[in-house]
């Protein structure tokens, strides 16, 4: 961001330097070091994955790859077709948990932002709470009540529960948006013909994209690096996702880490590749009820 700032064009064509701060300067590379902190798992990652072997357990350890091959991808998405499965019932799940959490923190974030209902700062109390309890707190209830219902080992179960820890974010992140989206409009509406149900329909729906996006984009996340739940619903090869693929490069005797790295780089890819395109959208639908 700091960059932008540093260098700027003359009319002669020429690059002058701005005679900057040295703390404007300091905080620029303040700004680089956590980046490039943040960012080398992603890079030590990947090129794990495309090391040979040998040069992966090297002493001292080499930062840069000398011989680049990607025989772990080979082997793992070729010849083992078992992780295209994963990653098919990963996206599966990952896509039904988003759109069940939109279509029930819709209505619930709305009625809470425009109406007064009794209870409705215990309600939302019970919300904050309910961020704070680990997912393996929910994940035994969850297995008896299925196992009761013949839902176990099912996309329905894994998604219900991934929802089940989405939800409470979901409309935590939707209220306030309802509450900074002026009530006129709907009333405008209203008086133009239309009932409190095509009012929010045709005016209110169409201003939550930013919010929607975000909301779904998260809860993708959610339901992508699940583990918990997938170990605990779901036993049955057909339906686990990439989380517990991921496993498989675990043994007793060792890890096999050119596969586990390489396998991890493909569940980390939709992700990172979603962030990219909707950042913009992700921003402003988290900063959009901050007025209230």
């Amino acid at each position: 961001m700091y960059l932008s700032y540093l260098l700027v064009f003359n009319q002669e064509g020429g690059v002058n330097v701005k005679n900057y701060s040295v703390r404007q300067y300091g905080m620029f590379v303040i700004a680089l070091v956590i980046t490039a902190v943040f960012l080398f798992p992603i890079y030590w990652m990947i090129t794990t994955s495309i090391k040979p072997i040998q040069d992966v357990f090297a002493t001292p350890p080499m930062i840069f790859p000398e011989t680049i091959q990607f025989d772990a991808y080979r082997k793992n998405i070729i010849e083992d077709q078992s992780i295209l499965l994963y990653l098919k019932n990963s996206f599966i799940i990952a896509i039904g948990t988003s759109l069940l959490t939109l279509l029930l923190a819709l209505p619930a974030a709305y009625a809470m932002a425009r109406f007064k209902l009794k209870g409705s700062a215990v309600f939302l109390l019970i919300l904050l709470v309910t961020q704070m309890i680990p997912g393996i707190m929910t994940a035994m209830p969850l297995f008896i009540l299925f196992s009761k219902l013949d839902l176990l080992n099912s996309y329905a179960a894994l998604i219900i529960g991934n929802t089940t820890l989405a939800l409470p974010f979901a409309i935590l992140i939707m209220r306030p948006f309802f509450l900074s989206v002026p009530k006129g409009l709907e009333d405008a509406a209203v008086i133009d013909g239309c009932n409190r149900f095509t009012a929010f329909v045709r005016v209110v729906l169409p201003l939550t994209k930013p919010t929607l996006l975000t909301v779904g984009t998260f809860s993708f996340l959610f339901a992508w690096g699940d583990l918990i739940f997938a170990l605990t619903l779901a036993t049955d090869e057909k339906i686990r996702p990439l989380t517990l693929g991921l496993t498989k490069f675990i043994g007793q005797y060792g890890t096999e880490w050119d596969g586990l790295m390489a396998v991890s780089t493909i569940a980390a890819a939709p992700i990172i590749i979603l962030f990219i395109f909707l950042q913009k959208y992700i921003v402003s639908g988290i900063t959009a009820g901050s007025e209230k």
